[in-house]
């Protein structure tokens, strides 16, 4: 009779390659000695056929909460994570003042500008008895934080993006403690902050809904998750804007009836919000266009890289384990996690090159000096370029490629997505891929870009490698391009 585990080799092997597009996943914390007594127990996975294979494998999809993720328990270095242990250390003291907190001084100690500031008055997020037209909720960001502010709020609201494990989500209590200190979340936040919007992650979502007039959403009427695709005529539902967009309509700055025909006009092109409620309570008097387009592409590129960290975690670490059940070479990376890492490189690329990007019909222009603040912030080349450098009349950037790509949680992530995803982006930029999907992108643009990159992150892009795409079956060298016909050739 065999032996439990030569069965188990044999019937692994069976199977093959996964179907195309399925997301199969193994169970993170399911043993070597579990998956045995599976199959001993007679699931015999070679004759299930596609349709039901991909059932299972969306029920056994592997949980960011167990490891090698370990969401909940695993250390963190994110900003807020820093800035905590700098008041716990003695080393920086919060100043409280009675109208906002902490507010000020946390914007200080994390480099927020003021000039981000966002307002929203639907009832999406957690304070929301605090929320509505009235008294809208303040969110203030950085490349890599986010901050909430709630008039007479509880807490402040903080997101950061972690290198390796996303985003981090915390809350500072409104009220004088010495020394005040940030409360992480435990997995309330993920209730809305780890689904389909987030792609499947921790991470960070715009939501445009039909508010009514006291800031309810009218969810049968439809709500969208926005970010540089979406239609500029389904952004900002429930948010004040401030700036001009010229014939184009939004549907900020507007509340809305159940049943009635959506009237976008009122809330176009309004450069003052003293009509709609008092601003004296906020920093600025500003609701900035810019600083919203910035933001919607900002989260769900933070999104897009840390799902291409975690699948790649997941895709190892099941490898690996497969590895050793088979008696195959340790560092050895299996076909199917090949691809799941290819999805991965390829959803960032997308991301990063700005793919699908609505194109403006109308000329766009801010109240608050975001535009400018954000500009200086960047690396700039010899010629004075940065990928922070707006267009703002057909496009947002002048040069689509997002500046997430200087951030740490690109640099965090994995050797063998990183390295495939600049592969892929000098395909692109050198000219080698012409794909329809980066038809946005002219020689000129895909020259200038490379060019900027050469200059500001040359630890990368300086010299292009014909083969660095050729990343091999092992940890050290990871040969997806060869091997298997993928989206981006």
């Amino acid at each position: 009779m065999q032996s439990s585990r030569a069965l188990a080799r044999r019937s692994l092997e069976t199977i093959g390659p996964q179907p195309s597009g399925c997301n199969f996943h193994w169970n993170l914390d399911m043993k070597i000695t579990n998956t045995i007594k599976q199959i001993m127990c007679g699931i015999v996975w070679s004759t299930i056929s596609t349709a039901t294979y991909c059932s299972i494998a969306t029920a056994q999809t592997a949980s960011f909460e167990n490891p090698p993720i370990d969401y909940l328990h695993a250390p963190v270095t994110d900003p807020v994570a820093q800035l905590a242990a700098k008041i716990e250390a003695g080393e920086i003291k919060l100043k409280y003042d009675a109208q906002h907190g902490y507010l000020d001084a946390v914007l200080d100690e994390l480099d927020i500008p003021h000039s981000s500031q966002t307002l929203v008055f639907s009832k999406t997020s957690m304070q929301l008895h605090r929320i509505n037209p009235n008294r809208p909720r303040a969110v203030y960001f950085n490349d890599d934080v986010y901050v909430g502010y709630c008039q007479q709020g509880e807490v402040l609201e903080l997101a950061a993006t972690d290198p390796n494990q996303g985003a981090i989500f915390y809350s500072l209590k409104q009220h004088q403690e010495a020394p005040p200190k940030f409360i992480r979340d435990r997995g309330q936040c993920l209730t809305c902050h780890a689904n389909s919007r987030t792609q499947n992650v921790p991470g960070y979502l715009i939501r445009s809904v039909y508010a009514d007039r006291a800031g309810h959403p009218i969810l049968g009427s439809g709500t969208f998750t926005t970010d540089q695709t979406s239609p500029f005529n389904e952004r900002w539902g429930g948010w004040y804007v401030t700036g001009t967009h010229g014939e184009m309509r939004h549907m900020g700055n507007t509340v809305f009836a159940e049943g009635d025909k959506p009237d976008l006009e009122p809330g176009a092109n309004l450069k003052n919000l003293s009509d709609k409620f008092s601003t004296k309570p906020y920093l600025t008097p500003h609701s900035d266009i810019v600083a919203l387009m910035v933001m919607e592409h900002q989260t769900q590129m933070h999104n897009a890289i840390t799902a291409a960290n975690f699948e790649t975690r997941q895709a190892l670490q099941q490898t690996f384990q497969m590895n050793e059940l088979l008696d195959r070479e340790p560092e050895l990376i299996s076909e199917s996690a090949q691809r799941r890492i290819s999805v991965s490189a390829d959803r960032i690329v997308a991301h990063l090159l700005m793919c699908d990007e609505f194109p403006l019909q109308s000329p766009v222009a801010g109240t608050s000096g975001f535009a400018e603040e954000f500009s200086a912030r960047g690396p700039r080349d010899s010629q004075g370029r940065s990928l922070r450098d707006f267009e703002l009349n057909q496009r947002l950037f002048k040069y689509p490629c997002s500046y997430l790509i200087y951030s740490p949680a690109f640099e965090a992530l994995p050797e063998q997505v990183r390295r495939l995803t600049i592969s892929r982006m000098l395909n692109v930029l050198e000219g080698r891929n012409a794909a329809p999907e980066f038809a946005h992108l002219t020689p000129d643009l895909r020259k200038s870009i490379l060019e900027i990159l050469r200059e500001t992150k040359p630890e990368i892009f300086a010299n292009s490698d014909p083969t660095a795409s050729k990343v091999g079956t092992s940890t050290k060298q990871f040969d997806v391009e060869a091997r298997f016909e993928f989206h981006y050739r």
